[in-house]
Parts: C-alpha cells; structure tokens; sequence
C-alpha cells in the first residue's frame, strides 16, 4: 500500500513542540560570538528632504560600535536607476524608512542609542491613498513627473462591449491594504571572514538573498553563503532580501564584527512589505437569463513609497481576471501609483486573491440586480469541462477544471437550500439576528514565474538512511514530511531513516525556494524524480550483486529490498547497494522544471450572522472544496486550506492597515491592527476533491493560497447578503460593525 495520500503525523512538530525550533534569534554559533547588535534609525516623517544626519552624540554612548549612514555606502556598486536606497540619503518617503544603522555591544543598548541620532527634516506634503497620489500635486518622485509609475493593459475601454446587455452594472470596491504579520518578526546575521559572508536570514528562498546580496554588495556568488535556519511564517513578504537584511550584510564586511538584527513588533507592522493595496472598477454586463457578456476590470494599484512588486501584482489580477467563468467580451487596465506608505510586496496569493475578490463582487452585483441567486449566476456562467485546456480572454491556459462540481459540491456539503430557508424565516420574523450565505468560486495559478523549476538531491548513505536536499524552502508546509513520503514511497526506505535538510546555498547551491504555491508540484517532483533516477541505477547494481538480468528484479517496497521475481528468499537490501556504490552511497541531482503553470479551483460558502443592533458580523460557518489534485498527505494539504481560510476571513472581516491625513501609520502595534485569533473563526468544514493535472508526474498543484483566495470574497459576499433584504448591495473590507452599523442605518433611512 503507498503512503501517499495517507494521514502521516507531521515529523517535524516533536521536535518544534519539545526542544522547540531554532529560529534566528535563537542562533548561538561559534561564528556569531562577539556580534554587535544592529538598530535602525527610522524616519518619523511620511515625506520629508533630509538635511543633515548628526551623529555625534550618539558616538559618544557607551557600548557603541559604529553609526552608519547613506554616506557611509560608498565602498558599493552604484545603484541601478529608480532602486530603492538602502539607507534614506536625500528624501524619506514613509514612516519607518531606514535612514541610519546603530551597532552596539549589546541589544538594549541600541534604541537609546537610535534615539540620540539627530536627523533634520524639512517636511513635505504627504501622498496618502490611491485618489491623492492620482492628482499629482505632491509628487514622490519628482523626475518622474507623475506618482503613476506603471501602467498596462488596455489603453482605451470599448463601450460598445456593454451596448447589447439588458443588464450594466458598475462599482468601485476597495482592496485593502494589510500586513503580513508573521510570527517571527525579520531577522538576520552576517559574518565576513575570509573575504567571504555568511548571512543567516529568516526568509522563504536563501538563493534569492544570496543573488540579491551578491548584487547590492558587487560580490561573486562564491564569495556569499546564505542559511535559513527555522522560520516562523512568511507569507510572501519574506521572499527575497530586503533593504535592511542586506545593510546587515555590509555592516559586517564594513565593521569587519559579526551583526545581528531582530525587529521589533512595531517595526514589522511599519516597515515590512505589506500587501494587497487596490482600488478596484468593476463592470458587469448581460441578460437577464444569467447570462453575462461583457466584463471590465480597471486597476489602481497603491505601490506603497517605492514599486517593488506593486508593479507586478496587477498583472497577475489581470491574468486571472476572469476567474471560473467564460466570458465573451473581457477587458482590463491598470495603473500602479507611489504614496507615502509602506512598500507592498507579495502576500499569500499575491494578485490572485484581488482579481478573484473582484470578479465574485462582480457577480454578486450583476445577480442582485436581476433578482437570481449568486450560486445560479454562476453556475450559468462557469467554463465548461469539456473546453479544457482553457484559454482565456487575458492570456491564461487553465490545466484542468471541474467548477461546477465543485460548486455543487460545496453548496450540498452545506445544506445550501436550508441555509436560504432559514435565513427567509428570520426575515420574515424581523430576527435582530440576521444570517447571512455568501458563496464564492475561484480559480488561481500557481507553480508559475520566470523560473518555474525547482532542484533536489537524494542521497541513500551505506547505513541504509537518506539524506534529501531541496531547494524548497519551508517555512511552516511540512516539507520534511512531505519530501520523506514521496522518497518512501519510491524506494520504500521508512520515513524515520530519511532526513530533509533545506535552505543552505553552500551545500545546494541553487534553487528558487518557497512562495507561489510552488513546493510539492516542483520541489516534491524534484525529488520524487531523483528518488526514481536512484531506483534504476540501483537496479543496475542489484542486478551486478545477485547476477542477475536487471529487467527480472523487483523492489519489494515493505521491506526496501531488492529480489529476483519469483525467488523470494533472496535480496539485497539498500545499504548493502548504496555500499557497492562507493563512500558517497547512491545520489541523484535533479532539476524539475516546467513552462506550464497548474490552476487549482474550488468553491466556498461562508455564513455569517449579524447582529442588526450593533452591526457586529460572526463568521459561523465555513464549507470549502479547494482541488489541488492528489493529496500527497490530508493532515499538510488541510493545514494549509486552515491557514488561507483564516487569513482570507480576516481580511474580510478585521484587518486593515491604516495611515492618517500626515502618513503616519495608525496601526503599528497588534492593539490596533486586527489580527485574527481562533476566537473570531468556527472550525472549518473542509470537502475534499482531486483533479489531477497534466502538467508534472505527480498531478499535484498548489494549494497553499487557495484559502486565502475562496474565502474573502465568500465572507464578504455572506456580510453584504445578511442586509440583502434591506437594499444593501455592497460593502467595503474589512467589514467592521461600524461599517455593517451604518450600512443598515443608511439603508433603513432611504427606505
């Protein structure tokens, strides 16, 4: 019997649950002893000239190793045109911008320290939100001439795509900004010695670090090392090496101690890329049978102070624009503007959660107006499964789909009838109590970008253990389960004698790491292939040691040896091979890649009740079917569905970060920003269903955005029904009680 698809414990929570994980801050090396402590002098200032930087002070403190600033930079390469600085020289541009670094001997010494730096500013008008940045009157960027810094798509809109529809409707609905919030903050540390640095960072993909590092600093490859030990959660905002990650690095080469940085919580909420970030037009035509004919999707994209990948997520939104549905007339645009916030970056679905928010409010809209249920609509409107592969209006090949069975799925799975039921029977008594059904379909890419592959070693030792190096890079998924699996699975060695290491540039020296919904599709096949590879050459071997044709051996896979067919009291075990193979055992590298992304889908039905007096929404019920083709292991695949679940109804319901009139942040520590707890969640009904793709051996495809990407539009889709009846047809996230309070209010009073 394979042990893929089974129910297998998590092997890495005995040793996080007991001695407990290694995370950064937790590192007592050798290497990092004597290390001085890294403090960063924030700007207080949205937007302001710098016009000077007086350090003095600051020198004269005990226990002080150095204060750098931007002027101290130049023993590196020139920056390329429009990079975001690594230290503010001449103009901050938000609120926690890293304008100085403080090194002291010991930690609690460094905000005393940060505090005595004395920097002037001359203030100037902060941009806050997408509609000021749009007017251009304070522009970040002077040079540019404009705070519009990308645009795409269409660059005129066709009316006449909506002239044949009975029905038209249009909306402008907010995506808001949120942070990432993972539990361990950032974190870095780097020694130079030997002409050389090694740097330990909390990131999800050390290969990247290494290549940014080597860019920033005018280093070779070689002379960089990059190790991720534990990481406590990332969610996209810790692909790669942020500004100040690579000024540790320098500060160590310059000072020529060893560095350490931690974050503090506050810093993270302030200065950590956020995400999301859209305004967003919606229009929506078609005929009153349900049909819909025409779809238009205009961006606005809020960057953040500088365009990191707010100039790439809208064209993922755009990709995914249609969703589940096939829709005749298409079109879309975008524009990605520059304020005076915190740099967006990627975060759990990156582009892909907005587009679908959009097109399902989109559809909710059109229902509403043409009185048909929403699950109606879109069951009427859904790509077909004979049209797969897909292509869709905006660029996309969708692998393969089932959406109405998914739909139908769901909708059985939560008694959708009876749910209606029984929110008509509290209308109709006037209930202070009101439910609310909100239903959601969604389709997402995953496995995709510029570098769609993934690498992997596989090596059976002459003791009979494995030793597997990927260049996944986990940060919470179970990849060391997953990874033992499939290579028991393969070569039927038990899961207890293989070892998964990850996250070390020196002993894997390439790979692309963790983000995307990446990992098991191309990293679990990377290493399923070189499992494979090992078996034939293995097979090779046995046949050398019993003298025997290779094509008559079988590998017996409850026992991990090698027989003749029909003479079962003889075989080879591995070690014995791995032996006969030399000191090093059997190994296989392999490289996975792909030109083809997969495109899980699924289907949500969230229920809420408000409460009609205070406007308070409860998220009461969650049904999901979220398909991402065969499971390798149900207790990793429901993990992360619970992850993206929850993250999806926060920022429906609580969370959003937000700037006052002067682009100071009002939501820098977790007393203001609304991060959500078990609490605030019921515990999942989770439907399980598998649609294997073409496009990898496995037939796996990404599931850990899913989540994230069905549930918001269905929470918010059940807040704005539960005031159906009163006439409300929209609400925008986070649907706070006050924002559902004044909603009913507003709605009672045009009544």
């Amino acid at each position: 019997m394979s042990i893929v698809g089974t129910r297998v414990v998590r092997t890495e929570d005995p040793r996080l649950l007991t001695t407990g994980a290694r995370y950064l801050e937790d590192l007592r090396l050798p290497e990092l002893q004597g290390a001085a402590y890294a403090t960063f002098v924030r700007s207080p200032m949205a937007h302001a000239r710098i016009t000077g930087i007086d350090v003095s002070a600051a020198l004269e403190e005990p226990g002080v190793v150095a204060v750098l600033t931007a002027d101290d930079l130049d023993d590196l390469p020139e920056p390329s045109a429009g990079a975001e600085p690594l230290l503010a020289k001449d103009v901050v541009r938000f609120v926690g911008e890293p304008v100085a670094i403080v090194l002291t001997e010991e930690h609690y010494q460094g905000e005393d320290v940060a505090e005595l730096v004395s920097v002037d500013y001359d203030e100037l008008p902060a941009v806050v939100g997408i509609p000021q940045a749009l007017t251009d009157e304070t522009l970040l960027f002077p040079d540019k001439g404009t705070n519009v810094l990308a645009k795409g798509g269409a660059k005129e809109f066709d009316d006449e795509a909506f002239a044949g529809c009975e029905v038209v409707v249009e909306r402008t609905i907010v995506n808001q900004r949120v942070a990432a919030a993972p539990l361990e903050v950032r974190a870095a540390a780097a020694r130079w010695a030997d002409d050389r640095l090694t740097l330990w960072s909390s990131t999800q993909n050390v290969h990247g670090v290494r290549d940014e590092l080597t860019g920033r600093l005018g280093l070779g490859k070689e002379a960089v090392r990059v190790i991720a030990p534990d990481v406590g959660g990332g969610f996209g905002a810790k692909i790669g090496a942020d500004r100040e990650t690579v000024v540790v690095g320098w500060a160590a080469r310059r000072t020529g101690r060893p560095v350490r940085w931690v974050e503090t919580r506050n810093e993270n909420l302030m200065a950590m890329s956020h995400g999301r970030g859209q305004l967003q037009t919606v229009t929506i035509g078609g005929g009153r049978d349900g049909r819909v004919q025409a779809y238009r999707l205009d961006i606005v994209q809020d960057c953040g102070a500088y365009v990191r990948m707010g100039g790439m997520l809208p064209f993922l939104t755009m990709l995914m624009a249609t969703g589940v549905y096939d829709l005749p007339r298409v079109e879309t645009a975008f524009r990605s503007v520059v304020t005076n916030t915190t740099p967006i970056g990627a975060y759990r679905g990156a582009g892909r959660p907005e587009a679908t928010a959009a097109i399902e409010r989109a559809m909710d809209l059109f229902a509403a107006e043409i009185g048909m249920d929403p699950a109606e609509v879109r069951r009427r409107n859904f790509v077909a499964p004979d049209k797969f592969p897909y292509q869709t209006p905006t660029g996309a090949t969708y692998d393969t789909g089932e959406y109405a069975k998914a739909l139908d799925t769901v909708l059985e799975a939560a008694g959708y009838d009876e749910l209606r039921a029984e929110q008509r029977r509290r209308r109709e008594r006037d209930d202070p109590i009101q439910l609310g059904i909100g239903v959601s379909a969604y389709v997402e890419i995953t496995g995709g970008g510029p570098e769609a592959g993934e690498t992997a070693r596989v090596s059976v030792h002459p003791d009979g253990t494995v030793t597997v190096w990927t260049g996944s890079s986990p940060h919470g998924q179970g990849h060391a389960t997953a990874w033992a699996m499939l290579v028991q699975d393969e070569l039927g060695i038990p899961m207890d004698r293989i070892t998964v290491r990850h996250g070390d540039t020196d002993v894997l020296t390439e790979g692309v790491g963790t983000f995307g919904s990446r990992s098991l599709q191309l990293g679990g096949t990377a290493v399923h292939n070189a499992a494979v590879e090992i078996k034939e050459r293995a097979r090779e071997l046995a046949a050398e040691e019993m003298e025997a044709d290779p094509a008559d051996l079988v590998l017996d896979l409850e026992s991990g040896t090698w027989t003749v067919r029909g003479v079962p009291g003889r075989g080879v075990p591995w070690a014995q091979l791995a032996e006969r193979a030399g000191p090093d055992g059997l190994s296989a590298d392999t490289t996975f890649a792909t030109d083809q992304s997969t495109f899980p889908f699924g289907a949500h039905v969230a229920v809420v009740e408000v409460d009609m007096e205070t406007g308070r929404p409860r998220l009461v019920r969650h049904v999901t079917v979220d398909d991402a083709g065969p499971v390798v292991n149900p207790i990793l695949a429901e993990g992360q569905r619970h992850g993206g679940i929850a993250q999806g109804a926060a920022q429906a319901l609580f969370e959003e970060v937000a700037y006052d009139e002067y682009g100071n942040p009002v939501t820098a520590t977790l007393l203001d920003y609304t991060f959500i707890s078990a609490a605030e969640l019921p515990s999942f009904e989770l439907v399980p269903m598998e649609t294997p793709t073409t496009v990898n051996p496995l037939g796996v495809k990404g599931i850990g955005e899913a989540g994230t990407i069905g549930s918001t539009p269905a929470v918010q889709s059940a807040v704005v029904d539960a005031l159906g009846h009163l006439g409300v047809r929209h609400i925008d996230m986070p649907a706070s009680p006050e924002r559902v309070w004044t909603a009913i209010n507003e709605a009672r009073t045009a009544q």
